[in-house]
């Protein structure tokens, strides 16, 4: 009862808070609503949504574009969006959509289909059919359009490396290679943390993504058997990620639990820890240098050579060797939009070359469109982008149906259970399995796996 208390009393505050930040245009379909995140060290999609306001609304005379910032933590961001979703008054006309959402919020009769106005726009062809496929959905129909990709890796600091006698450069084969190197820092180093590997509620998404699925997807097992159409609520994979996690926290290699836990932790990491030589490993994504760009929120000229970069090795060193996962965010047009094609025309403004090159550089993207990536400014706008960019062959995408936001909250709260003590790796799991077979509809929905 006291999480559900909770809950509510969250839906009841951002509710509350809509009716200030909404589509209130009244009849006036000539004002673009445009809501997105703007949280943490993460600004540079604010900085480019103000500049593409700008040309937007030179480029059409008579509209105006309304940027509604949603200052939030990634959870807490979907949930506001949803809320605003759920009134023709306040849905936003241009919504900032998580990938992994997209077929939840079709199904809720959130987003408008984009077909008919992408088959007219030539920039369309720039785009591979995978980077298409990120917002298709079941029905066939596309739903948004991408803004960059992106992988995960682990960075450590070169410095604390060498202090510690560790070797660099540094490419661990495998799990035990990463616990050796952490167990050495944490009794050489005393006062940095060894690793962090995103872990609980606090991180939403980013713990499920970068931290629990980098494990998961290491070993020989998945979230979703594709052929069987069920989701997995039992492997020896599974456990074992959760086994890594408890190791992680009770041998004080990670962060303390309460520090993990608070919302805030990806940001101090990118802004506080790593720059000035407290954390040594850090499990993260490739856009986390952004931060560190004379255009970030935290500029740090030295971060290429006191960082290095190591792809997170399989389980055991099983073939390819290596893993990482992708996933994105796309622009989409909302379903109450009043003028589908003046938004749709904004998400082709905001996601021209020029406005791609820009984000994609300023945002750490792996670039979608063809024209972007074979851009001389994009190629040397990052000394990690060709490591980032090299791991899409390895890279894994997260199952994403109706049903994942269920999965994924589930397996944060498995995380936290096993990060804080409350229950054992196997406890955990059955937990997870009882959560998502409830979730998704019964036994004739999920499998195991031996």
């Amino acid at each position: 009862m006291r999480k559900n208390t909770a809950v509510l009393a969250l839906a009841a505050l951002l509710l509350g808070s809509t009716a200030a930040c909404g589509n209130d245009s009244g009849d006036d379909a000539k004002t673009i609503t445009v809501a997105y995140q703007k949280f943490g060290a993460f600004i540079q999609l604010d900085d480019q949504l103000k500049r593409v306001k700008g040309e937007y609304e030179a480029a059409h005379p008579g509209y105006t574009v309304k940027l509604l910032p949603i200052e939030a933590s990634e959870n807490d961001y979907y949930t506001k969006l949803s809320l605003m979703n759920r009134s023709p008054k306040t849905a936003p006309d241009v919504l900032y959509e998580d990938t992994f959402l997209v077929n939840t919020d079709i199904q809720a009769g959130f987003l408008a289909p984009l077909d008919e106005y992408l088959s007219g726009w030539s920039d369309w062809s720039q785009f591979s059919d995978a980077a298409k496929s990120a917002a298709k959905a079941q029905d066939g129909k596309t739903y948004g359009v991408p803004m960059g990709t992106d992988t995960r890796a682990l960075y450590y600091n070169k410095d604390l490396f060498k202090q510690a006698g560790l070797p660099v450069p540094w490419q661990p084969k495998s799990w035990d290679d990463i616990l050796a190197a952490a167990r050495t820092l944490k009794q050489q180093l005393p006062g940095v943390t060894p690793l962090n590997v995103y872990s609980g509620k606090g991180a939403g998404e980013g713990s499920t993504m970068q931290g629990f699925e980098m494990l998961l997807y290491g070993t020989k097992d998945t979230l979703y058997d594709a052929d069987a159409k069920k989701w997995i609520v039992g492997s020896p994979g599974f456990n074992d990620s959760l086994g890594f996690i408890k190791t992680i926290f009770g041998e004080k290699l990670a962060p303390e639990p309460q520090d993990a836990l608070d919302p805030n932790w990806g940001t101090r990491v990118s802004t506080e820890l790593l720059p000035t030589g407290k954390l040594a490993i850090d499990l993260d994504g490739s856009w986390l240098s952004s931060t560190w760009l004379d255009s970030g929120s935290k500029p740090w000229p030295q971060w290429s050579t006191v960082l290095g970069e190591a792809a997170m090795p399989t389980q055991h060193g099983e073939a390819p060797g290596t893993t990482s996962m992708s996933g994105g965010w796309v622009l989409s047009v909302g379903a109450h939009a009043k003028d589908k094609k003046a938004s749709f025309d904004f998400v082709t403004t905001m996601l021209n070359k020029d406005n791609t090159l820009a984000y994609d550089i300023a945002a750490g993207q792996i670039a979608e469109r063809a024209d972007v990536a074979a851009d001389p400014k994009y190629l040397q706008s990052n000394p990690a982008l060709q490591f980032f960019t090299d791991l899409v062959k390895v890279t894994h995408f997260r199952p994403a149906y109706p049903d994942y936001p269920h999965v994924s909250d589930a397996i944060q709260v498995a995380m936290e259970s096993v990060m804080t003590g409350q229950a054992a790796p196997d406890q955990a799991a059955k937990t997870f399995a009882d959560q998502v077979r409830s979730a998704v509809g019964g036994d004739d929905k999920v499998t195991t796996k031996p």
